[in-house]
């Protein structure tokens, strides 16, 4: 069985090839982000899209990447049906604390902290709650993908439940964690790596892979940084 490959996009969009050879697209957000280099912009197949919450950096090419790929896609509850009215229909829905099993991987959809929305002819429509993913491969290996959040304490409990390898933490501060918070959840989750993302997209987006390596590496987490378009293995 080959081992876990990852592909940034940039932001906190990522492919995700399974150790059995599944493709996976988390929080797809291509077409309009400006960290995707031109020649990653064709995705291809896929098998399985996770998204964490609403908003159009994480789910611009949700829709489009959907219906071209014909990838299962699961989503919050709220977001799900949003997805189905807009003509998705391989959409399965869920909340906080709800693991399924799918193409041999097992989800587990967890809490974080942060809003979940998209505007709609000047109007924001909520749209439920917004998450963080535990997905165990083929395997068992296990990453935890946190979507976008704050800290918070109950990672402990992802930690000490789900013991996740890799954990995939926003570092850009402002609207997410920075840096110092994605350090102490990285002990929090008892993780041995760490892959930064939601930084540097925008320059309200000031936290750095830099400063995250400072305060982990000490503790003996590595830090994968990769840059967009950049595949890891």
């Amino acid at each position: 069985m080959a081992s876990l490959s990852i592909l940034w996009l940039g932001h906190a969009t990522f492919v995700l090839q399974s150790p059995g050879g599944k493709r996976i697209i988390l929080d797809p957000w291509i077409t309009g982000n400006p960290m995707t280099p031109g020649a990653a912009k064709k995705i291809g197949a896929l098998d399985l899209m996770l998204i964490t919450h609403g908003h159009g950096d994480h789910t611009g090419d949700a829709v489009a990447l959907g219906r071209s790929s014909g990838a299962q896609v699961v989503a919050p509850y709220e977001l799900s049906v949003w997805l189905q009215k807009k003509g998705l229909q391989r959409v399965t829905g869920m909340n906080p604390g709800g693991t399924l099993s799918m193409l041999g991987l097992s989800i587990t959809m967890v809490p974080a902290h942060h809003s979940s929305s998209v505007e709609e002819d000047g109007q924001i429509v909520y749209l439920g709650v917004a998450t963080g993913y535990v997905v165990r491969f083929e395997n068992g290996q296990t990453i935890y993908y946190s979507g976008d959040t704050s800290i918070f304490g109950d990672m402990r409990l992802i930690g000490e439940m789900y013991q996740p390898q890799i954990a995939f933490l926003p570092i850009g501060d402002l609207y997410t964690m920075g840096p110092e918070q994605a350090a102490k959840a990285c002990e929090l989750l008892g993780v041995k790596q760490v892959v930064p993302m939601h930084y540097g997209t925008f320059p309200a987006l000031t936290g750095t892979p830099a400063r995250l390596r400072e305060l982990v590496e000490p503790r003996g987490v590595q830090v994968l940084e990769l840059k967009p378009g950049e595949t890891a293995s």
